[in-house]
């Protein structure tokens, strides 16, 4: 019988405020409602706490705070009279952190553990008719000093309270291996009671408890292939449904195996987190998140930090998911005593610490897709680790045990770090790592360590935009065998939405004093679920099949076990991001670890081919490329049939190098000016009667120098105007909104710093001299900060050709490298343009990288391609705004209105994109989406080039190859305008 549903409810600022007499059908208490599962705080009572590695109160442990908040929950319930009340078990899933059950007046007992089940025997206490249940729960316990991981604070009953009648069956533990050398499967159910009857119908099997019993041939159970079969154990009265995986975990030569094969993971840590129910989270949440996993090619999660609702592992079972299981252990709080204190090394703590492995253990053995048993995180090193380690490997030898931060692994089969720089993961993939300090006076357990498999725990820190350098992590994770995958963090913003609000709070939204700000705000998708850029860029990275060519086309099958039966091949033509052609590739069978070649499917040598109304032609320029895509061939139950796994792309012969145009718009020129024979001049602007404007010709000392469709103030030389566009700018741009990754965590390995020190947050334009030519206009500036001696040369070059070109050199002068009093500025964050045009040209059409963002290190996701959006729609809505939306090698771009006017860019060589509807100042100064408010003008970036990301927030800083070293550039940009009239001209000032 489920309890879940309303309550009544009544939150007590501490256990000294609440009532005694609480358990009394007649309370006097004024109840309000709440809804379990569910948080109190999330509802209106008190406010939702983030910290991610102090404790919200004194450590002083056990003890805790007088100011603890104390929720009582009350629910009523009828129980018909047949109903079996002898032997019932009232059951709770998770209740944070500590509880107190009364069950029609009398105490039942208690419990600690906020993320594992409790179970209480009631049948006594039961009666036909009305019940009432009451349940106190204090916010803080002894048990919050094992709870300090890195999330929201969030007390109540959050998990399924169930009401079973007696359970006939108390133990129920199957071990069913496969042998991959003879395909044969061996199974053993063990059952309290041993009168069980275990029966496996698929496979024409019944077992009696502990009996083993091998089948020549079952089909395994692994992520790729997760194989089920249907059991059932029944005594007279009840049956249990399970569902079995055959498969074996071992240790061989070195490496994590199943069914004879090293595993490699492609995996995520996933807290459990809904934007408006906190941990209280849905099954249809979970099936989401599963879901999402497996059409992004992710293979495994780490369920971060602390055992998931039980139903979330029926669906890894189901769907196909390696898991770490992760008990609920973490003291990361007292690395504010130096440790002193730890839980992990007090003998007094390790039957509370044993407890709840046990708890999870037994929980969670029969699920295949649990492969190991991690015994916590972020704990530190303690005697209490191998009490645990010891009864996980008694009690189930058929997994693997995890643990990180002990760095003598004594008690792990895995060699972990978290956030390891790329140098120092190539030295671990070779065994040629430093001794760390923990085992450098123990030579064994030094040579044990050395002799493990390695696991990255957490890396590629998804904090804002980013994270960036994930191609560079898989390439190197993939080349040694000893590097067994790892697990990006995380999987979710922690953003929390709470009733009426349209902002997405984090840490210090509620003036707390003891926060973790945004660090919780670090996840692949949005708190929506929505999938960031980095979930895509993750899933290019990842995939399970690797295409290369273009002739021959190799087809690697990167998968464990399985073939690419499943996968059709198709391919598509495209001169400058339109389709000229496309078909299927015929593949043989590709057997897991194995490649095939393929001719390719077009000439690599041909003449560019067009359509025109649909009919094949042939063109003398244009960009050629060949897109190559594995998609499902059938329905699976994670995604439809024709959903991409993978693809590539090849640039191919036949075309001009040079950036490709497609059929021009009739170009608009005010005043009727052809631009191919116009000249620069200086002209005058007058109001005349009427308010209207007279453009008069004047040999020197006007307002506005023409060149072309371009005018330009006389003393600045800045554009005002193109054709019947007005804008300002193109000027020099080197500054970006700060990335959470720019920031890095608390300054450590952040860019922002030297940044600001150089000053490139406060530049200053000097217009030096501007000179006109019979058809070029040159202008010279210098652009530098206030109070400093760096600063840059920019020489601004407009010449007239087919449209108004200008090239931008950049040359740095002074003290980049610093000085006694200032440190070295060893990166710019963007070297480009910027300029504003009206805000109705907001319909944005490119050629080049797409669809979505991309920058230095987070490009491959981005494939070649026409594409349209509106300016809006060029956002990433991350939860704290930040430099973001940037498209990557566009080779021409159109912005226009609503009748599909406007004009056009392009780049030499190709150019980085972003607009936006307010500037990038407006951007810095935000903390939430709310504080951005849309301008009446849209704001460009056209840039050469920009930083790297990397992922500093916590990790290492982008690259020295994604690096924008301070130096000098050059880069050349296009401008035209078009449409189909003058009169039809955007940005118009004509009365």
């Amino acid at each position: 019988m489920s309890l879940n549903g309303r309550w009544e409810f009544k939150l007590w600022s501490g256990p000294a405020e609440a009532p005694a007499d609480v358990m009394r059908r007649d309370v006097d208490v004024d109840w309000d409602e709440l809804e379990v599962p569910g948080h109190w705080v999330l509802r209106g009572h008190d406010r939702p706490r983030y910290t991610n590695t102090a404790f919200p109160f004194p450590i002083d442990p056990p003890r805790t705070p007088d100011a603890n908040p104390t929720g009582d929950h009350r629910r009523w319930f009828d129980l018909p009279d047949d109903w079996p009340r002898d032997g019932a078990v009232l059951r709770f899933e998770g209740v944070d952190s500590c509880f107190k059950v009364w069950l029609n007046g009398t105490e039942v007992g208690t419990a600690k553990g906020s993320r594992l089940p409790s179970e209480f025997d009631v049948g006594d206490l039961l009666q036909p008719g009305r019940n009432l249940l009451v349940v106190r729960v204090h916010q803080w316990s002894s048990g919050s000093y094992l709870e300090d991981q890195d999330m929201w604070w969030l007390p109540g009953i959050f998990r399924d309270v169930t009401l079973l009648s007696r359970p006939l069956i108390g133990d129920v533990f199957v071990h069913a291996d496969y042998d991959h050398l003879t395909g044969a499967g061996t199974v053993r159910v063990d059952v309290e009671p041993s009168s069980a009857q275990i029966t496996i119908p698929e496979l024409g099997l019944e077992l009696r408890p502990a009996e083993t019993v091998t089948i020549p041939r079952v089909e395994p159970w692994t992520a790729e292939v997760p194989r089920l079969y249907d059991t059932q154990v029944a005594v007279d009265g009840e049956t249990v449904e399970l569902r079995i995986g055959f498969r074996t975990v071992a240790m061989t030569d070195g490496l994590l195996t199943v069914n004879g094969h090293p595993l490699f993971f492609r995996g995520v840590n996933r807290h459990e987190h809904d934007e408006r129910r906190g941990r209280a989270i849905t099954v249809e949440a979970m099936r989401q998140d599963l879901v999402l996993m497996k059409q992004h090619n992710l293979n495994a999660v780490r369920t971060a930090h602390y055992p998931p609702h039980p139903a979330f592992l029926d669906l890894c079972d189901e769907l196909g998911l390696w898991v770490i299981d992760e008990c609920d252990i973490e003291t990361h709080g007292f690395i504010y005593t130096d440790w002193r204190g730890n839980p992990a090394d007090d003998p007094d703590w390790a039957p509370m610490m044993l407890d709840r492995m046990r708890r999870m253990v037994e929980r969670d053995k029969n699920h295949p897709s649990v492969v190991v048993w991690s015994l916590a995180n972020e704990s530190h090193r303690g005697r209490n680790f191998g009490t645990l380690a010891e009864w996980t490997r008694e009690r189930d030898p058929g997994r693997a045990v995890f643990y990180e931060r002990d760095r003598s692994y004594e008690f792990s089969d895995f060699y972990s770090l978290m956030y390891t720089p790329l140098e120092d993961l190539e030295a671990i993939g070779t065994r040629t790592e430093d001794v760390p300090p923990e085992t450098e006076d123990d030579p064994e357990l030094e040579t044990r360590r050395r002799g493990l498999p390695f696991l990255l725990a957490e890396y590629a820190h998804a904090m804002g935009n980013g994270p960036g350098g994930l191609a560079d992590y898989q390439r190197i994770l993939e080349r040694y065998p000893r590097l067994q995958g790892g697990f990006v963090w995380e999987w979710i913003d922690h953003g929390l939405l709470l009733p009426g609000a349209t902002d997405h709070v984090y840490g210090g939204d509620f003036g707390e004093r003891v926060h973790g700000a945004n660090f919780c705000i670090d996840g692949l998708l949005f708190p929506d679920r929505t999938p960031s850029p980095g979930l895509a860029e993750y899933k290019k990275v990842i995939e399970p099949v690797r295409i290369t060519g273009p002739d021959p086309l190799t087809i690697h099958n990167l998968r464990t076990f399985a073939s690419l039966d499943d996968l059709e091949f198709v391919w598509s033509e495209e001169v400058d991001g339109e389709e000229v052609d496309a078909g299927r590739l015929e593949v043989p069978e590709v057997q897991a670890g194995s490649t095939a070649d393929l001719r390719s499917p077009v000439e690599m040598h041909a003449p560019v081919r067009r359509r025109v109304d649909g009919v094949p032609g042939v063109a003398p320029d244009g960009e050629r490329w060949l897109t190559v895509r594995a998609v499902l061939a059938k329905d699976e139950a994670w995604a439809a049939a024709g959903h991409e796994v993978a693809w590539a792309q090849f640039r191919l012969d036949g075309g001009s190098a040079g950036a490709s145009s497609p059929a021009q718009p009739e170009r608009v020129v005010p005043g009727g000016v052809q631009p191919e024979r116009a000249v620069a001049r200086v002209v005058q602007e007058q109001v005349v009667p009427g308010g209207g404007r007279e453009r008069i010709v004047s040999g020197g000392g006007g307002e506005r120098i023409v060149l072309g469709v371009g005018e330009f103030e006389r003393s600045t030389g800045r554009l005002v105007r193109l054709g019947g566009i007005e804008v300002d700018g193109p000027e020099l741009d080197l500054w970006r909104a700060p990335t959470d990754n720019d920031c890095g965590q608390g300054g450590r390995n952040g860019v922002v710093g030297d940044w600001r020190a150089a000053g490139l947050d406060r530049l200053l334009h000097r217009v030096d001299r501007v000179d006109v030519g019979e058809r070029e206009l040159l202008v010279q500036t210098r652009v530098a900060p206030d109070g400093l001696g760096v600063g840059v040369r920019a020489t601004y070059r407009w010449t007239l050709h087919d449209a108004l070109r200008l090239t931008v050199d950049v040359e740095p002068e002074g003290e980049w490298s610093g000085t006694a009093v200032t440190p070295r500025c060893g990166s710019w964050p963007r070297v480009g343009v910027r300029m504003v045009v009206p805000s109705n040209l907001d319909t944005v059409r490119w050629f080049g990288g797409g669809p979505g963002e991309a920058y230095a290190d987070s490009r491959e996701a981005a494939r070649v391609g026409r594409y349209t959006s509106t300016v809006d729609d060029l956002q990433t809505p991350y939860v704290v705004p930040q430099e973001n939306g940037s498209r990557i090698d566009v080779r021409w771009a159109e912005l226009t209105d609503a009748q599909g006017n406007g004009l056009r860019v392009e780049g030499a060589p190709h150019f980085q994109l972003t607009a936006r509807r307010w500037t990038t100042e407006d951007l810095e100064r935000a903390r939430h989406r709310s504080d951005l408010t849309p301008r009446d003008h849209v704001y460009l970036n056209l840039d050469l080039a920009q930083n790297g990301l990397g992922s500093a927030s916590c990790g290492p800083p982008a690259t020295p190859q994604h690096t924008l070293e301070p130096g000098p550039y050059t880069f050349t940009l296009t401008f035209d305008q078009f449409g189909r009239s003058p009169e039809h001209a955007v940005g118009r000032s004509d009365a």
